[in-house]
């Protein structure tokens, strides 16, 4: 981080102190994120190491060293650092919108699932997944209102995500 301040006095060793503590949390949140979500992070090669190495350390306190050492890596290169954030920022905005579209899935199908509000319901699914297959999901949502079936429940739910997972 920086050494001096605007003002051109040196940090203190408090606001040092600080600075690593706060690097050595973003060096947490890389090596706990999943394996897919760690694969889309550009790192250079030395720290993408030193990050796999502390993800696949088992131990509490060997775990806390190797986090420590790849903090103080992260402290050292700057540029690394601030890409590291912005991927993250990125990360957590990507998570945040498929979250939304889970949640909004699920709405759409309990309101499908529904008797009265299905015609309703059907209509908006046909407007956000027109290639869906209509007669499936009108006879397990007919199943659902008539037997209160949870396999049909659960699987108008896989066909909406998949067909529209398919069209993105």
């Amino acid at each position: 981080m920086d050494e001096f301040v605007e003002d051109g006095l040196p940090l203190s060793r408090t606001k040092k102190k600080q600075q690593a503590k706060q690097i050595e949390e973003i060096a947490g949140q890389l090596v706990d994120l999943t394996d897919n979500q760690f694969s889309q992070i550009d790192l250079p090669v030395a720290i993408a190491r030193e990050a796999e190495t502390a993800r696949l350390t088992k131990g509490r306190s060997s775990q806390r060293r190797q986090l420590k050492h790849l903090a103080g890596m992260l402290r050292k290169s700057e540029d690394a650092f601030e890409s590291l954030l912005n991927q993250l920022a990125n990360l957590d905005q990507v998570s945040r919108g498929e979250k939304k579209q889970f949640n909004q899935l699920e709405k759409l199908r309990d309101r499908l699932c529904e008797a009265a509000s299905f015609t309703a319901a059907f209509d908006e699914m046909l407007e956000l997944t027109p290639n869906i297959d209509r007669k499936t999901i009108s006879r397990l949502a007919r199943s659902v209102h008539q037997h209160g079936d949870r396999r049909a429940f659960r699987e108008i739910f896989r066909r909406l995500r998949d067909d529209l997972e398919g069209a993105q």
